[in-house]
């Protein structure tokens, strides 16, 4: 049950996303309605090519949708400008760095830039948001490092602090846990289930990682080839969505376990 406190952060009316080519429009979904309420982690899911960094892109003004409408507390994109949308949401992206040289603490100073003058002055406010998101993801004691001396777990928590030094109240990641062991992804997206509760962020973030989604999300959407599903995972367990994400060849899943397993 949601909270009287909570409202509504994120918003999708009758959105059909995809592209257009020379011939003809390229649709990846059609009538997406979802809504994404404050302090939740979600999570995004489906099968690889489904639409999700397609959607992500969409949501976050980087790519335009084919129609429908998208809504960042309750103010529709078209009408935000792109310096607006970044005091709105954060986004982290799975490309790599334009270099490694910069040291963790200028990786986070990026996040500031929203803010800070034409020439990029830190004020005592933005040094201020650097260090809390360095102690948030506790990483701290890394702060004078170059990003080519971290590992990939390392590197990733300095992206999402990066995010945090945004001080959005939205936070978009692309597949956070990518390249990173299991031990790692399990450890990432625990971290931002706790970001959530600690700060009262709502944080979406697309990923593989199905069965670690269902255990850690208020909310999942999940992408399918005939609809998009958005709602907490114990109902879409109980409706039977995950069953139609994957042929059944190989993988079922097991709603008394709620994970996905081999089939023998």
């Amino acid at each position: 049950m949601k909270s009287s406190k909570q409202h509504t952060i994120l918003k999708t009316q009758n959105l059909n996303i995809g592209y257009h080519t020379k011939n003809g429009t390229n649709t990846i979904a059609r009538d997406l309605n979802i809504e994404i309420t404050s302090g939740e982690l979600v999570g995004l899911v489906g099968a690889n090519g489904i639409g999700k960094s397609t959607l992500l892109r969409t949501i976050t003004k980087m790519q335009t949708a084919l129609s429908g409408q998208v809504f960042i507390n309750n103010s529709s994109i078209n009408n935000i400008s792109l310096k607006e949308l970044s005091q709105e949401l954060s986004l982290v992206l799975t490309e790599p760095l334009q270099t490694k040289n910069l040291s963790v603490f200028e990786l986070v100073a990026l996040g500031r830039h929203p803010y800070t003058n034409w020439i990029g002055s830190l004020t005592k406010e933005d040094t201020f948001q650097i260090n809390k998101a360095l102690d948030l993801i506790g990483i701290t004691d890394l702060k004078d490092y170059r990003c080519f001396e971290l590992s990939d777990g390392q590197l990733q928590k300095a992206m999402i602090a990066r995010a945090l030094a945004q001080d959005t109240k939205l936070i978009i990641l692309d597949e956070p846990t990518t390249h990173l062991d299991m031990y790692h992804k399990a450890y990432i997206l625990k971290l931002l289930q706790d970001l959530t509760k600690e700060t009262g962020k709502t944080i979406l973030f697309s990923s593989h990682e199905i069965d670690l989604a269902i255990q850690l999300c208020n909310t999942m959407i999940v992408m399918t080839e005939d609809q998009v599903h958005c709602n907490e995972p114990c109902v879409l367990i109980e409706d039977g969505v995950f069953d139609s994400l994957f042929p059944k060849d190989l993988i079922s899943f097991d709603k008394e376990s709620g994970r996905f397993k081999i089939n023998k």
